[in-house]
């Protein structure tokens, strides 16, 4: 018995019979009756070899345990099994029934064979998709392949256009360079041109003016011969000054023409010029006060320093002049016409720097210590020409003595839009008035305020102390020191 049950342990055929039916259970619906039938057929041989077995090993150990061992368990349990299996069964289903289900079973039957059937087709139509969709895969495949192909081919033209773009770019940078070469000289000589044009210009007035000067002489002199028979040396007048009087230089004959010219350029630094200088120093410094302080002092001192640069250069023409003047203008009418013909030789930027440095030593005003002035040297550039341009003129143009606190007036000055209206003094100048003598050719802008000038003042030195002013050199800081002791630049002694 032992053997017989270690060989069915062996065998394993419990899970040979588990492992069939659940693949039996899996493809059930996937195989024909026939198919499931074998199958199942199958599992009762299989099964009733197992029994046999088991039999066998039941009939063993019967036996092994003598006559009469094993009755009571054969007929308290496997008698009874074999009548329920054999009879219960039977007992319960009649011939119409069993009719019934046989009928039933084909039909499930034939079920089975047409869904079978759907299926296989179904399968069929999934495989041709299939196939045409690997036939287009393929075509896709060959597609792909000829497009990288194209692409590194058109890679390969791009690579030697671009080779040869490069070249065509160098030339043409080589070509850019030889044109602006050429623009430049070009330039140069029409610049020559313009001054010999403006130089033919010049010579042609001359003349004009020579010959009418000719022609009046000549009229009065016949007029004079014919009128009087007098000696010549009998006339009380000279004829040096009568000469003079009638032959106005080019400055004379010009000035009326530059005093409106040099006006309006001053109405519109006020208007356009002033208001960009504003709206850049508003970026630094957000008190509104201090920033029209310092476009205002910056235009005070321009004024200053081109009246300064006009003197010296009036002086450096006089001496040059001096030696060969001939002619019956004065020497003051030639100088001065020489200034007006060659405005361009002004430094105009010695200038700038005196301006600037003259405002880093100002106690009325303040900056930013990572800031210098020298960001609205372009404003101060245009106000020392305009002011140099305006001492050239009969009388010169300058601007109105102002100080802190002078009472306000009408007639120089209109007041700023946040000003109070009756305040009688001037708390701060916006913007100069322009003089030509006594009289106000253009007014300035003023800010008139109660009680302003007995506020207490905010101080407005740069840093705590001179000498550590804008991170300078100790002589410049020595050299701020002593200006800022010396009286405020802001005097009406230079104006």
């Amino acid at each position: 018995m032992a053997d017989t049950l270690r060989r069915l342990v062996n065998t394993s055929a419990y899970n040979v019979l588990q492992e069939k039916l659940e693949a039996w259970y899996n493809d059930y619906h996937l195989k024909s009756c026939d198919q499931n039938l074998n199958r199942c057929c199958e599992l009762v041989e299989l099964t009733s070899k197992v029994q046999g077995q088991l039999f066998t090993i039941l009939s063993l150990t019967a036996k092994e345990g003598g006559q009469y061992a094993g009755v009571d368990t054969l007929k308290s349990r496997f008698l009874p099994w074999l009548g329920s299996s054999l009879f219960i069964t039977s007992s319960g289903v009649t011939t119409d029934t069993s009719l019934n289900l046989i009928q039933e079973s084909m039909e499930k039957e034939k079920k089975i064979r047409a869904l079978s059937d759907s299926h296989e087709q179904e399968m069929q139509k999934v495989e041709t998709q299939l196939s045409a969709a690997r036939l287009q895969l393929d075509t896709i495949k060959q597609e792909l392949a000829d497009a990288d192909l194209e692409l590194n081919d058109t890679k390969n033209r791009s690579a030697t256009t671009l080779l040869a773009s490069e070249e065509e770019i160098l030339q043409l940078k080589a070509d850019l360079r030889a044109s602006r070469d050429q623009t430049d000289m070009y330039k140069r000589k029409l610049d020559v041109l313009d001054d010999f044009e403006r130089q033919i210009r010049m010579l042609k007035d001359e003349v004009s003016y020579l010959t009418a000067e000719k022609s009046l002489l000549q009229d009065r002199i016949t007029r004079s011969r014919s009128s009087s028979p007098l000696p010549r040396h009998s006339r009380s007048p000279s004829p040096l000054p009568f000469l003079r009087s009638d032959s106005p230089t080019r400055a004379q004959l010009t000035n009326s023409s530059r005093h409106s010219r040099l006006v309006t350029r001053f109405t519109d630094i006020y208007a356009n010029e002033r208001l960009d200088t504003q709206n850049l120093l508003s970026r630094y410094i957000d008190n509104l006060e201090m920033v029209q302080r310092i476009i205002f002092i910056s235009t005070v001192e321009s004024f200053h320093a081109a009246k300064m640069a006009f003197r010296q250069f009036k002086l450096r023409v006089r001496k040059t002049l001096s030696p060969t003047h001939i002619g019956q203008a004065s020497l003051d009418d030639t100088v001065l016409d020489y200034i007006v013909r060659n405005l361009d030789l002004y430094d105009v930027q010695s200038s700038v720097n005196d301006v600037i440095r003259a405002m880093n030593v100002n106690p009325k005003i303040s900056f930013p210590p990572e800031i210098d002035f020298i960001m609205i040297s372009s404003f101060i550039r245009e106000m020392c020409r305009l002011a140099f341009a305006m001492q050239t003129l009969e009388p010169p143009l300058d601007l109105a003595f102002t100080t802190d606190g002078e009472l306000y007036s009408e007639s120089k000055y209109r007041r700023s839009y946040d000003s109070e209206f009756t305040a009688p003094l001037v708390a701060y100048h916006v913007w100069p008035a322009l003089m030509e003598g006594d009289n106000v050719i253009v007014k300035g802008e003023a800010f008139t305020k109660r009680g302003a000038l007995w506020s207490p003042r905010r101080s407005r030195s740069r840093s705590c102390s001179p000498n550590c002013s804008r991170g300078s050199s100790p002589s410049r800081a020595l050299a701020s020191t002593s200006r800022s002791s010396s009286p405020s630049r802001l005097s009406p002694s230079r104006l």
